[in-house]
């Protein structure tokens, strides 16, 4: 079973929302976005890096790999020990993510590694909230 959707979280001030153009330039805004609301939760450093280059990375792959025009971007703190990352689009069919080996002089194709890598968990599932689909992350937040 998934640990709970953003939208189960009871606290409106325990979860942030942002609507962006699925464009290049949001990948940079949804980080400052990102990074404003962990520090507002005063999450540790390093946890808020981290929450903030996966972002980074699921921003990045809904703009270069769907057809969407806007995409949702979300954080939450769905639990007192678990942070919630979610993006949706707006894409028609749900799908898998595929894996990836790029080689040494790759400039691309590292982003689900690092999620795979940094992440408690994580999945792609169909969104409630656009029709399409959502990649969520969760990560284990101290106690």
């Amino acid at each position: 079973m998934h640990p709970p959707q953003l939208l189960d979280v009871a606290d409106p001030e325990r979860t942030r929302w942002l609507e962006l153009p699925a464009h290049r330039s949001s990948v940079r805004v949804a980080r400052g976005f990102a990074g404003k609301g962990l520090t507002a939760w005063r999450l540790p450093v390093d946890l808020a890096a981290d929450a903030v280059l996966l972002v980074s990375e699921l921003v990045t792959n809904a703009v270069r790999h769907t057809h969407s025009a806007r995409i949702l971007c979300g954080i939450g703190l769905v639990a007192a020990t678990c942070l919630r990352l979610e993006v949706h689009d707006h894409g028609h069919v749900a799908r898998s993510l595929p894996t990836c080996e790029p080689g040494p002089e790759d400039e691309s194709g590292r982003g689900l590694l690092l999620v795979q890598a940094i992440a408690g968990s994580w999945g792609v599932d169909r969104s409630k909230l656009t029709g399409g689909n959502v990649v969520w992350v969760t990560m284990t937040t101290p106690s």
